[in-house]
C-alpha cells in the first residue's frame, strides 16, 4: 500500500484533510499526518518510509530527500514551489508538482480587497478615491493575473498586462490590453500588481529604476514573492517620492523601515493570498488527485522539475 505524508507546519482545514484522505482511500493508499511540527527532525523521521508527500510552504531541501528513501513524488499544494529544492529532487529521482490555479481566485480577491482598503486611506475616516476608471497593470498573466483582470474589470478598471511568456494575442482575447514591456506597464498604469515567480531572472527585479517609472500617486501591490522586490531600492524611492504606496501580503525583511511610511505602506502579518477555506480545500484535493494520477498512470502534467 502506498503511503502519502501530509506534512504541514500550517495545517490544512479539517475538511481538506478529509478530502485528501477520501481521494487516497479510493486508490487504496494510506495517509499519515504531520501537522504543526516544530523541529526539522520530525519531518526527517516522518518521510523515511513514504511514497508521496504533500506540503504547503514547508521547506523541502536535500536533507529531506536524503531521508526519504522511498519518496517518488512531492506536491506543493499551491502555485509557488520555491520552497522545494528542485535540483535535489531531480538528483533523487523524485517528481515535484504544484497545483496551479487552485488558489488563483483567492489571491485575486485579496488583491482587489487590499486595493479598496488602500484607496480608501486604510479606512481612517478620511475621503479616498475609487478604483473605477483607474489603470491597473498586471505583471505576469498566469492563473492569478487572469483572475485579477476579470475582477478588476468588474470594478470598471482599465486593465493592462505584460507577460514575457504569454502571447499578446492571448491577453487581448480576454479583453485585456497587452503592452510590449514591463517598463511600459509601469509607465502607464496607476496601479501595478505583481504576479511573477521568484526566479533568477525576477529576483530583485522590482527596483528603483522600474518603480520610479510609475506616475504620481502610483500603487505597487505584491502578492507574489518577497524576493522579487529590491527592498533597499524601494525604500530609497519611497523616501524620495512621498506619493508612492506599497501594499503586500508578504512581510518585508525590512518591515520596520517600511512602517515609517505611514499611510503609504501596508503588509499583512502573514502571507494571506491562499488563506481561504475554498483555496485550502481545492489545493489539497488537487494535490491528492495528482499523486494518484502519477502513481497509477505516470501522469506528469504538472511536473515542475526535469
Amino acid at each position: 500500500m502506498a503511503k502519502i505524508l501530509l506534512a504541514t507546519e500550517k495545517p490544512f482545514a479539517p475538511v481538506a484533510v478529509e478530502g485528501i484522505k477520501d481521494v487516497a482511500a479510493k486508490a487504496g493508499y494510506e495517509v499519515v499526518l504531520l501537522e504543526k511540527y516544530t523541529e526539522k527532525q520530525q519531518l526527517l523521521d516522518a518521510v523515511s518510509d513514504v511514497d508521496a508527500l504533500i506540503v504547503r510552504s514547508d521547506k523541502i531541501d536535500a536533507e529531506v530527500f536524503d531521508a526519504a528513501a522511498q519518496l517518488k513524488i512531492v506536491v506543493r499544494a499551491g502555485a509557488g514551489y520555491d520552497n522545494i529544492d528542485l535540483t535535489a529532487a531531480t538528483a533523487h529521482n523524485v517528481v515535484v508538482m504544484n497545483t496551479p490555479g487552485q488558489n488563483a481566485n483567492a489571491v485575486a480577491e485579496l488583491v482587489l480587497g487590499l486595493l479598496v482598503f488602500t484607496v480608501r486611506n486604510f479606512y481612517n475616516g478620511k475621503a479616498g478615491t475609487e478604483l473605477k476608471g483607474k489603470k491597473i497593470g498586471i505583471l505576469a498573466y498566469g492563473n492569478v493575473g487572469r483572475h485579477v483582470a476579470q475582477i478588476a474589470k468588474g470594478f470598471g478598471m482599465d486593465v493592462y498586462a505584460y507577460d514575457a511568456f504569454c502571447p499578446a494575442s492571448v491577453i487581448e482575447a480576454d479583453g485585456t490590453k497587452a503592452v510590449e514591456s514591463q517598463d511600459v506597464l509601469f509607465e502607464n498604469c496607476d496601479i501595478v500588481s505583481l504576479h511573477i515567480p521568484a526566479t533568477p531572472e525576477t529576483k530583485q527585479s522590482i527596483n528603483y529604476a522600474l518603480v520610479n517609472k510609475m506616475k504620481k500617486g502610483g500603487i505597487l501591490i505584491n502578492t507574489a514573492r518577497k524576493e522579487v522586490i529590491n527592498e533597499p531600492e524601494l525604500l530609497k524611492l519611497m523616501e524620495e517620492r512621498s506619493d508612492l504606496k506599497y501594499i503586500t501580503d508578504i512581510l518585508p525583511d525590512a518591515a520596520a523601515d517600511f512602517e515609517k511610511f505611514e499611510g503609504r505602506y501596508f503588509s499583512t502579518p502573514k502571507k494571506m493570498g491562499a488563506q481561504t477555506a475554498e483555496a485550502n480545500i481545492n489545493a489539497g484535493i488537487a494535490a491528492a488527485n495528482q499523486i494518484v494520477g502519477f502513481l497509477e498512470d505516470g501522469c506528469t502534467k504538472f511536473q515542475v522539475n526535469k
